[in-house]
Order: C-alpha cells, then sequence, then structure tokens
C-alpha cells in the first residue's frame, strides 16, 4: 500500500526511494521491538539518575534557593504542589550524600544495560554479531566519553549566557554541533561493524536534528504537565509523558542507524549467504528476511515435483 502511494515519488526523486527503502528495511529488522528494548532500558536508568540528580541537587541547595528558581521556571501555581517541591528539596539536602554513592552505582549498572541494548539493537540493524565481554569494556569507554562530552557542553553553554543577548543563537549552533558529534561517537563507537565516519552522517544528520524536535517538544510539554499535576493523575502523567518521550528516542536510534545501513548498501551493494532455519514437516523455506525469519515457504511436494522437472 505504502509503496504505491509513494509509486509517483519514488519514481522522480532518490530521496524518496531512500526513505522508503528505510521503512522497509525497518520493519524487516524488527526495529520496533528493537527500540522498545532501548526504551525500557531507558526508562529503568531514570531512577538512579534521579538518585544522583538528588544527591547534586541537595548539595547545590545549601548555597542556593533552588526550590523558588524550580517553582518559578516551571510557572508551578498549586499551594500543594509548591510545598511538595519544597519538601523534596528540604529531604534531598538530609540525604545527599547516601543518594549520590548509592545513585552512581545503580548508574553504571543501569547505564551498562542501556548501551547494552543500544548496542544490540545497532548490531541487529547491521547484521552483525556483538564482541562478546568486549562490548562492555567498549560500553564503559562510550560512557566515560559522553560523561566527557556533557561536561565540556555544560561548560559552553554556562559561557554562552554570558554573551550578550545578540549572539544567542550561537547557543543553538553549539547545540546542534554537540548533538551531530555525539550520534556520530555513538554509531561509530558501539556497532561491531568499521565503516568510516563520513558513511555515518546520515543518520547523525538524522538523530541530531529528531533529537532537537524531542529537546524542544519536552521542553514545552513537560513543564505544564508539571505545573497542572495533582496526587496520583498527575504522577502517572508525568510517567507516561517520559515513556512516550523515551519511545519516539528508541525509534529514533534505530531508523538512524537503518538509514545509514540503506544507504551503504545502495553505495557498496550487498552480499547473500546461506542461513539455517529449523526443518518443519510439510514446508521448505525458500526466502527469509534480514532478520532471519522464514518468510516465503513452499510444501515439500512441490519442491520435489519442481526438482523432478528440471
Amino acid at each position: 500500500m505504502l509503496e504505491r502511494l509513494l509509486a509517483p515519488l519514488t519514481r522522480r526523486f532518490a530521496w524518496a526511494r531512500t526513505a522508503l527503502k528505510v521503512q522497509g528495511r525497518f520493519g524487516e529488522v524488527n526495529g520496533g521491538y528493537l527500540a522498545s528494548a532501548v526504551t525500557l532500558n531507558a526508562f529503568l536508568s531514570l531512577f538512579p539518575l534521579m538518585l544522583v540528580a538528588i544527591g547534586v541537587l541537595g548539595f547545590f541547595s545549601l548555597h542556593h534557593n533552588v526550590a523558588a528558581d524550580l517553582i518559578s521556571n516551571l510557572g508551578i501555581k498549586d499551594p500543594a504542589l509548591t510545598k511538595q517541591l519544597t519538601d523534596t528539596i528540604a529531604k534531598a539536602q538530609q540525604s545527599r550524600k547516601t543518594a549520590t554513592v548509592i545513585g552512581l552505582f545503580g548508574l553504571l549498572w543501569s547505564g551498562l544495560g542501556l548501551v547494552a541494548s543500544i548496542q544490540y539493537a545497532l548490531d541487529s540493524v547491521w547484521q552483525v554479531r556483538g564482541r562478546g565481554i568486549k562490548d562492555k569494556l567498549v560500553a564503559l569507554a562510550w560512557l566515560a566519553g559522553c560523561a566527557i562530552l556533557f561536561a565540556l557542553s555544560l561548560g559552553g553553554t554556562t559561557l554562552l549566557n554570558f554573551l550578550p543577548g545578540v549572539l544567542a543563537p550561537l547557543a543553538i549552533v553549539v547545540s546542534l554541533a554537540f548533538d551531530l558529534f555525539l550520534w556520530l561517537f555513538t554509531l561509530y563507537v558501539l556497532p561491531h561493524r568499521k565503516v568510516p565516519w563520513k558513511a555515518l552522517l546520515p543518520g547523525a544528520i538524522l538523530g541530531s536534528a529528531g533529537l532537537e524536535i524531542l529537546k524542544l517538544l519536552g521542553g514545552i510539554y513537560v513543564p505544564r504537565l508539571v505545573s497542572s499535576s495533582s496526587g496520583l493523575y498527575g504522577s502517572i502523567g508525568t510517567v507516561f509523558a517520559l515513556l512516550a518521550w523515551l519511545f519516539f528516542f528508541g525509534r529514533l536510534l534505530v531508523y538512524a542507524s537503518v538509514l545509514n545501513v540503506v544507504r551503504w548498501e545502495e553505495d557498496h551493494g550487498t552480499v547473500t549467504v546461506e542461513i539455517e532455519l529449523p526443518k518443519l514437516p510439510g514446508e521448505v523455506p525458500v526466502q527469509a528476511s534480514r532478520s532471519g525469519d522464514a518468510e516465503a515457504q513452499v510444501t515439500a511436494g512441490s519442491t520435489s515435483e519442481a526438482s523432478s522437472r528440471t
């Protein structure tokens, strides 16, 4: 159906043919399931990350009126929610050391799980096997690299705040450059295959542009949700908002990698190999998908008849 609708475009424009191939490949490699695994592990990583944030908030709030700043920036008007936020920051001051230590250990453990799911997704799209135990070392190196990149980004953003308002667009350029480098770093380091970094630019550009859109939507929607939340319903709504954001992020990650693979195949071609599948009674697989699933099968009798005729 989709091919018929896009047929006029695909005949005229190369980008439309590539987009159609990307969509088809996303389904072939079970991209939805790969993205869901990334979403789940990213969501689980939020809990130790929140512990670290609570610890940092506790240390920072000793010298700054963080509660008043948050209430003002989020536009919170509800007195009950204001009191809840103030009490939470007060408790963070009391448990700042414990929350930081436990959160850091939990963040390392959950972070490795998140990176493992990303590695599996990228390897599945490229149709390669992982490195085994070496993947853990690569994951640690990637996490360390990301920590350095985020620290540099935070320092650069802080410096940009002191520039005149006329140079405000420079902050957007720096943010886009950071996103692009982070995506290139991820797509180059984590999967178990070696291709030139220039071949990864299409996916990195798609990923960085999509991430900026997600950050923009999150920055508009989440504060409104928090400011209007109350009781259990507001908490559940916030959780669903985070899950929705992570859901689209997971799919963006898989689509970015699929785009790189499709573009690589368009430039360098493909190879065909035999695969082994379980032998089922009365059925003979004759075609398999990119994920190794039998897509086309014939009965054993028809195969024998075809062989005898030849």
